[in-house]
């Protein structure tokens, strides 16, 4: 028998077309009943915006039947897992599940890949102690699986990336980097380690919200957990905000640089300042008390976003 060859791998000008410019991410979905998020899902698709990212955490759904529930839902909209946990399944099983998704759904998913956190990791009963080299460890598994499948091509991989090595990872292994939790500073820093090629996928939160302490009330709730975890705070010391700045739930200086607050153009503004600094698609997240106000603020922002 002669030695099966992998399919083509989609070069990342072709995955910038398709994720577009301006997507969504939706962490709530994770905890939305079914029927709810196939319906936000076809929402979002309807108001044209062209990708949603999706979490995954270990109270919430396994990503990749996520990504399913939420790709039947829908037509033409691409769905990107940001992340899929490698600490969740074995290489083999990713890239096998990673096939499935893409060929079953006309090539719409992207995996996004991370190594999440040790707190969230370690319960679990794994080691930390090494992410980087667990991730480069796994990246060469996913590669060696031997996939039977009728495969157009190799699904794209994206790296959640902060720091210098996981974003070299990244541009050296996969189609480019999902980062998060960031400002435009650091979507500046992150093109320069890329390169040009790279894809880079920053998140953006976002709080459609006029009244400075409002906003800065709903951002706190939304970066209260962040802040306790070490690759976001260790990111932000590099960017230079200090302890001061960590503390008691973030200034209002961190605040406003992480969360946009505001009139949709001045949301608009934010996203674009991205773009300015080397950002090929910005996934906005809008904060918000339920799915559905989320959708309705996705709403508004879309002529400011998507015209």
């Amino acid at each position: 028998m002669a030695e099966r060859t992998q399919p083509p791998t989609v070069e990342p000008s072709e995955l910038r077309r398709r994720l577009g410019r301006t997507g969504v991410w939706l962490s709530s979905l994770a905890a939305t009943p079914a029927a709810g998020a196939r319906k936000a899902a076809a929402e979002i698709e309807e108001l044209g915006y062209p990708a949603l990212w999706i979490g995954e955490t270990p109270a919430g759904r396994e990503a990749f039947t996520h990504a399913a529930l939420l790709l039947s839902a829908t037509g033409r909209l691409h769905v990107a897992t940001g992340i899929a946990n490698v600490y969740g399944r074995d290489p083999v099983a990713a890239a096998n599940g990673a096939a499935t998704l893409a060929e079953a759904w006309d090539r719409r998913f992207v995996l996004g890949l991370g190594v999440s956190h040790k707190p969230l990791v370690a319960p679990r009963g794994h080691d930390y102690s090494a992410p980087l080299e667990y991730m480069r460890d796994y990246l060469d598994g996913m590669d060696r699986a031997s996939i039977e499948l009728p495969q157009a091509e190799t699904p794209p991989r994206m790296l959640a990336a902060l720091r210098r090595r996981m974003l070299e990872l990244a541009a050296r292994r996969t189609q480019g980097a999902h980062t998060y939790f960031v400002p435009p500073e650091h979507t500046a820093k992150a093109r320069e380690i890329l390169g040009p090629d790279p894809v880079l996928a920053p998140e953006q939160a976002v709080v459609v919200e006029a009244d400075a302490d409002r906003a800065r009330e709903i951002a706190r709730e939304y970066a209260a957990m962040y802040l306790s975890l070490p690759n976001y705070t260790n990111n932000l010391r590099e960017l230079g905000f200090s302890d001061d700045d960590l503390a008691g739930g973030g200034s209002d200086r961190l605040i406003d640089a992480i969360v946009v607050w505001g009139e949709p153009e001045t949301i608009a503004e934010r996203v674009r300042a991205h773009h300015d600094a080397g950002a090929d698609h910005v996934c906005v997240q809008p904060l918000a008390d339920s799915v559905g106000t989320q959708i309705e603020h996705l709403r508004l922002l879309a002529p400011a976003l998507l015209g």
